[in-house]
């Protein structure tokens, strides 16, 4: 999955390019969002009450003047003192908290997408989730991309216009708690700490419950320690705890409207959402199923979308053979003779995995309906469809979907298990079996390709 916040921005790997943002956009529009960006958030942290590191100036004078070189720089000696990234407790630097902090992460994030990412894909993805929400709706972006670009590019994140900006995978966090409450406390309902723990105690309880029955998801870190006491960490415990606190902000807030760019599955959710152009709503109340206009409205949406990007040969009756065949001519083979859609996409990495994780994540949905868990953990089967005609639908555009995040990005670990996993659930084993090996092809360091290609060939 693209960077999860909570568990630090995935930086590894950032090169350090001279490039001199404002300077350099070459959209007009885009430069001058920015910089009232950054006017925005260096206010924000001047009016902030505690203490501020010394390392905070020059970053600010960096991101005033758009040097990505300097901001990256200014940041990356940031992040050695933060607890939240690789601060010890010899290093740590206490101030690295609270809004002035907040406003640093959001600040990086964004000349991130635009300086080391790719601006035209970058602005078209903000752009078009910020168009796509209705004012005053509650807004989660899951993402790095999904939460910093959108707040980078909307009218302004501090007051909510013209929507509010949040981020589901920190909310486990106290000191973002903090600073939601210290930009959104008059307007929103945040949850509070007591809130936090009872979340916190709510999982806990669970998962006990569950390693007793031996029903813990893949990976999910649960045991007792020689005392008997629950002891959970990693990954799946943050994240559920996460879903947990997105629940209190949905239940409380009961007059906005709701919109999601996945990160992790939310178990709870999944009944509740519908695809919405580039992202998902999250319905006030739980569906029993996806109408047809709905499937249909996603599906038109998506193939408008991608032509210019990849071509417009992907329909329903695009084979598995075929959109393997476009991946080995394409970015195996780098045989561009046929090839129709924007060359500019074939070279951005970050494109085609922001574009490819937001058509996955819907495919999730429908899968999901179809009696799988994209979690792990165990599916409704009240909502599957009624019908085989209802459940051919969903197969087909689940099919559809899921194709679509294959040839956006088919090295990207999601898009193939995902896939992969629908696959194999649908009966379809060789087909499943050719995804992997296609994607072996196109990512030949990614040793898990292998093993998974060696586990489908039994």
């Amino acid at each position: 999955m693209l960077g999860i916040f909570a568990l630090g921005i995935a930086i590894a790997g950032c090169s350090k390019k001279q490039s001199h943002v404002l300077s350099s956009l070459k959209d007009e529009a885009t430069a001058a969002q920015l910089k009232h960006f950054v006017a925005e958030k260096k206010s924000q942290a001047d009016g902030s009450t505690n203490e501020p590191a010394p390392a905070f100036a020059p970053f600010f004078a960096a991101a005033e003047k758009g040097n990505w070189l300097a901001i990256s720089n200014a940041f990356e000696d940031l992040r050695k003192h933060a607890a939240q990234y690789q601060g010890s407790a010899e290093n740590t630097d206490v101030r690295l908290h609270g809004p002035r902090w907040e406003a640093v992460k959001e600040i990086w994030g964004a000349f991130y997408a635009f300086g080391e990412g790719d601006e035209k894909y970058s602005a078209a993805f903000g752009n078009g989730i910020i168009q796509s929400i209705p004012p005053g709706s509650i807004y989660f972006g899951g993402t790095d991309p999904g939460r910093f670009v959108v707040t980078a590019m909307q009218k302004s994140q501090v007051e909510g216009d013209p929507f509010f900006t949040l981020t589901q995978n920190a909310l486990a966090d106290g000191t973002y708690l903090d600073y939601l409450r210290s930009i959104y406390g008059n307007k929103l309902y945040i949850p509070t700490r007591e809130d936090s723990q009872r979340c916190f105690q709510d999982y806990t309880d669970d998962a006990q419950k569950r390693l007793a029955k031996h029903q813990l998801k893949p990976g999910e870190d649960v045991r007792l320690d020689a005392a008997g006491h629950v002891q959970v960490s990693g990954q799946i415990a943050v994240m559920d705890i996460n879903a947990r606190m997105v629940r209190v902000i949905f239940d409380q807030n009961t007059n906005h409207e709701f919109y999601i760019e996945e990160s992790f599955p939310l178990d709870w959710m999944y009944p509740y959402l519908e695809p919405h152009g580039l992202i998902m709503k999250i319905n006030r109340e739980p569906a029993a199923q996806l109408s047809e206009d709905v499937l249909q409205a996603d599906h038109d949406y998506w193939a408008k979308y991608t032509t210019p990007m990849i071509g417009g040969w992907l329909n329903n009756d695009t084979t598995v053979q075929e959109v393997a065949a476009f991946v080995e001519n394409t970015y195996v083979k780098h045989d561009l003779s046929g090839f129709k859609g924007d060359r500019h996409f074939l070279d951005s990495a970050n494109a085609q995995k922001m574009y490819s994780k937001l058509r996955g994540s819907q495919a999730g949905v429908y899968s999901w309906r179809l009696g799988a868990s994209p979690s792990g953990g165990q599916a409704l089967t009240e909502y599957t469809p009624g019908n085989d005609v209802d459940k051919q639908a969903l197969v087909q555009e689940a099919d559809f979907a899921f194709k679509q995040a294959f040839a956006l990005c088919p090295y990207s670990p999601e898009a193939v298990y995902r896939y992969v996993s629908f696959l194999v659930n649908q009966k379809r084993k060789p087909e499943a079996l050719l995804i992997v090996q296609t994607a072996a092809h196109v990512d030949p360091e990614n040793h898990q390709y292998q093993g998974l290609a060696a586990n489908l060939s039994h």
